[in-house]
Parts: C-alpha cells; structure tokens; sequence
C-alpha cells in the first residue's frame, strides 16, 4: 500500500534528513536586482465588512492554507510530519514537471496573525533548505479587507537560483521555471478560490476541508492527489542544487 500510494520515495528518511538542513541564504543577501521580487493576489471571497465570519470564506480559506491543501497537485504535492507544529514544519516537495520529479525541502519560519491597516491578516513563511534549487522565502496569507468585506489570497516571495544548480538545471529553468513560477501561484489562487466557495455553496462533489491521505505519522498533501499508473516511469531528482 505504501508504494503504490507514495511511489518508490522513502519519505520518513527524507523528512528526517532535513532536520539538520539550514536555510540555504542569508536574509542580508536579498536585495534587487539579484533578487527576484514577486506579490500575487487572487480574489477568494466576500463576507460582511468587518471581523472575519465563523466558517466564512475568510475562515474557510485561512483552514486550507495551514494544511498547505491550495497546491495544484499536478505541479506540486508536499510531505510532512503530521503531529509536528506548524511553526518550525519540514516540508518535503514534490515539483512534478512533465515527466520529472523534483523533491525540494523547505521549513515553516514564520507565522503571521495580526490586524494591521483595516486587514485581518493569517499566514505562513516557508524558507528553502540546502540543496533547493532556488534559494528564498514564499508568504502565503489569507486577507479580509475590514471595510469592504473581500477576502483575498497573497503570495509574495522573494527569490533566485541556487548558485550550485548546474548547467543543465539552469538551462532548463531559464526555459521554462519563470513560466512554471507564474503558472503554480495563478493554480494556487484558483484552487483556493475553488474549495473555499465549493463548501459555501455546499457543493458535496467538492469538499474543501477534509482528511488527507497519512501514513503512519506522514500526512501526503493535497488531499485527493493520486498517483498516475505511469509514475513509475518518472525521472526523480533528489537535491538538485547539490
């Protein structure tokens, strides 16, 4: 049952090896125009001005976002550790580009819970670990504008390529990662979007907040991502910056 729902990965030893991994960056590094910096926002919902509704679209979204369950699936799945916090998490992911895998660790560093300038603001930080390809920061939040009643989803980030990805990876990045960058933070607005008004309609077909798949102590995200019988016959590259 483990292969054929996880494939050939040994996830507990991955996860295991990126406890000792560091951040592959030094946050005084990043400034323009090394740097490439990215804000992407896309419409979620709308509820009554003011504070967030119970089990409103605000609520729903910000639900989806702690368990990492707005990726589209068919660009990146991740791997944790269910019983760990949010705060400190080791992510293992999977970018899935035609028939490549890439597994890629990064760790939760950041956790944002505030009302700040008429926005009631939630969300999370991950940072890139050693042997990433890229090296960066992504800021996922879930805003409501107080006085109009908009909830919106934010992804900002700030990144570049890893100075030891080789020539080959390089050249396939500047091909095509640019592209694949923008497609995956577009996917990730629209699924949100989806699932957050797919449980407001009541759509049955669609449930948004629900069990995903665990393994023991390992939780696969997005729920419902199912391995395609071909995936064996996928190229997997671990580390592909080392």
């Amino acid at each position: 049952m483990r292969d054929r729902l996880l494939g050939k990965i040994n996830y507990a030893a991955a996860l295991e090896d990126l406890r000792d991994r560091p951040v592959n960056y030094d946050p005084a590094e990043v400034r323009p125009p090394e740097w490439r910096f990215d804000v992407h926002r896309h419409p979620i919902g709308r509820e009554r001005p003011g504070s967030p509704e119970p089990n409103g679209a605000w609520e729903l979204a910000c639900a989806l976002v702690r368990d990492y369950e707005f990726t589209p699936p068919e660009l990146i799945r991740a791997v944790h550790h269910r019983r760990n916090p949010l705060l400190g998490r080791d992510m293992l992911l999977e970018g899935r580009f035609y028939g490549l895998r890439f597994y890629l660790g990064v760790r939760i560093t950041d956790i944002t819970d505030e009302v700040c300038a008429g926005e009631r603001v939630w969300g999370w930080s991950y940072q890139s670990l050693q042997r990433h390809f890229e090296r960066g920061k992504v800021t996922y939040t879930v805003v409501k504008h107080l006085d109009s009643g908009d909830v919106e989803f934010v992804a900002s980030s700030h990144s570049q390529l890893a100075p030891t990805l080789g020539p080959i990876m390089r050249l396939g990045w500047l091909l095509f990662g640019r592209r694949t960058q923008l497609r995956f933070h577009r996917r990730c607005g629209q699924q949100l979007q989806r699932l957050v008004q797919a449980t407001l309609i009541g759509d049955r077909d669609t449930p948004a907040v629900q069990a995903p798949l665990q393994i023991d102590d390992l939780v696969l995200v997005p729920t419902g991502a199912q391995p395609h019988p071909l995936e064996r016959l996928t190229i997997r590259r671990h580390d592909p910056a080392w």
